[in-house]
């Protein structure tokens, strides 16, 4: 072997990820997973129609709150703690290491199976759009391998030019969204404009454990802005701002948006117009307030938005297992980086064969897209992700207890604190509700656990068992490498 080409092999072997990642840069990731266009066009119509009603845009801000106060414990953690593992590292430095292989998997269960649902659903999408324009019948898993294919080709490469297409995708998506709010403001909507959607009368009315559900889901990935630490630039600073900047905006944006949705139509005809087809609520706002062009644009970007949603993830995935890697519980070659892209490549290439197996299997199972892959999962990540950051919030408040290392007592107790109480709210209101999210539901609609709800509810016992069952075996069989799990005590 030739020394450039001994370099070579060193150089791609190196485990440290690099960038130059700023403030924009990491919001638009983050934003981009929570894929703004999709939640208003297909989230909130839905929050709307079985949820609570024209009170759903309410529940946005709520949660809103609800996360911007675990932030504060998540913003303290990494100044202390400068390292890129986000869940699996937090909850390893405050609750020992086996709880945070637990959280570890935990956070794989989550954007795994939030990415695969959204690859299902623009594989639907796809589907029916080329059927409409007069093209062949072609099965939605076609087109979602193809989107897994694309999206691993940029995840491929080095997070600079995701960044920069996610950057394009996410400004288009948003702005057509603020477009339709400016018509409607402007034109006074249907009824005239109104604060009727965060009357308390109307907030608690209908099934709001469901609407919340949608809520909460339509913030997941804007945790994951730690996940980038070791390629932002000044990471002790980007990383706290990008994070209070992603929720912040993504709570006003999706408020005022969904309120607007709600006034396009009035309070008292909203209702009835989303249940004609919520598939379709977005495009036809768009085409009664900004004509043919709102209404084919937002048909296109509805695609790209969901593109945007899955190539972020993708990103966040990979770099869970990098850093799992790094620690010693995935296999060592997933912490390799690519020697000219400087990214984590073999994560990359298993999360892209990952997402294309099960969608294999979904579709030799004959599963419906969207009412049972997309609904199905996208419901697991919630609750999963509302798990997550309770425990992540309760890891915050024992590591400085323990360390004394941050005497802030807002950003270390009282933040974190309330954060946990509104994040096991919220789960509790989820599990109860989750029935009416896969369908289990008996004659008069009411929530029943069937087998569907007990088998995805078992997925968020049985993931983090496996971390802890894997924690066990390293502490016994390996402990070297149960040492190297985090740099903190022994859990």
């Amino acid at each position: 072997m030739t020394q450039l080409q001994s370099q070579g092999v060193e150089d791609s072997a190196k485990r440290g990820l690099t960038g130059s990642l700023g403030v924009t840069a990491i919001v638009f990731m983050v934003v981009a997973a929570a894929s703004p266009l999709t939640v208003i066009g297909g989230a909130a119509p839905l929050g709307i129609l079985i949820g609570n009603g024209i009170g759903f845009p309410s529940l946005y801000a709520i949660s809103a709150v609800i996360l911007l106060l675990f932030s504060v414990g998540l913003a303290a953690m990494t100044r202390h703690v400068p390292k890129p593992g986000a869940f699996f590292t937090y909850v390893g430095y405050g609750l020992g290491r086996s709880t945070g292989l637990a959280s570890a998997w935990l956070a794989m269960l989550t954007y795994t199976t939030i990415q695969v649902s959204v690859h299902a659903y623009v594989g639907y999408i796809l589907s029916i759009t080329l059927e409409s324009l007069g093209g062949p019948v072609v099965p939605w898993w076609v087109f979602s391998l193809t989107v897994i294919a694309l999206v691993g080709i940029l995840g491929f490469r080095h997070i600079d030019l995701s960044s920069k297409v996610l950057g394009v995708l996410l400004i288009a998506e948003v702005g057509i969204v603020i477009a339709l709010v400016i018509a409607v403001v402007a034109t006074g909507g249907e009824e005239g404009l109104s604060l009727a959607p965060f009357e308390p009368a109307n907030v608690v009315s209908g099934s709001p454990g469901v609407g919340l559900m949608f809520a909460i889901a339509a913030f997941i990935g804007f945790e994951a802005t730690a996940i980038f630490r070791d390629e932002a630039k000044d990471p002790d600073k980007t990383i706290p701002r990008a994070t209070y900047a992603a929720v912040i905006g993504i709570g006003i944006f999706y408020t005022v948006s969904s309120w607007a949705l709600i006034m396009a139509w009035g309070p008292n005809g909203v209702i009835d117009v989303v249940a004609e087809d919520p598939g379709t609520f977005i495009i036809t706002t768009m085409a009664r307030y900004l004509g043919v062009i709102g209404e084919v644009g937002v048909n296109i970007l509805l695609i790209t938005a969901m593109f945007a949603c899955v190539l972020s993830f993708h990103n966040v995935v990979t770099r869970y297992q990098h850093s799992m890697a790094n620690a010693g519980v995935l296999p060592d070659r997933l912490a390799n980086v690519h020697a000219k892209h400087l990214s984590p490549h073999v994560s990359s290439l298993v999360q892209t064969v990952t997402a294309a197996v099960l969608i294999i299997i979904f579709a030799s199972l004959g599963l419906d897209p969207v009412l049972q892959v997309f609904t199905w999962f996208a419901g697991v990540a919630t609750l999963a992700i509302a798990v997550l950051m309770a425990i992540t919030s309760l890891a915050v408040i024992v590591y400085f207890a323990k360390t004394k290392s941050d005497r802030r007592v807002w950003n270390t107790v009282i933040a974190p604190a309330l954060g946990f109480i509104g994040l096991v709210t919220a789960a509790a209101l989820i599990i109860a509700y989750f029935p009416i999210m896969v369908g289990d539901a008996d004659a008069e609609g009411a929530p029943v656990f069937g087998g569907v709800s007990w088998f995805l509810l078992s997925l968020i016992v049985i993931f983090p068992a496996i971390g802890y069952i894997q924690a066990s075996w390293i502490k016994n069989k390996r402990p070297a490498a149960y040492v190297k799990l985090t740099d903190s005590i022994a859990g």
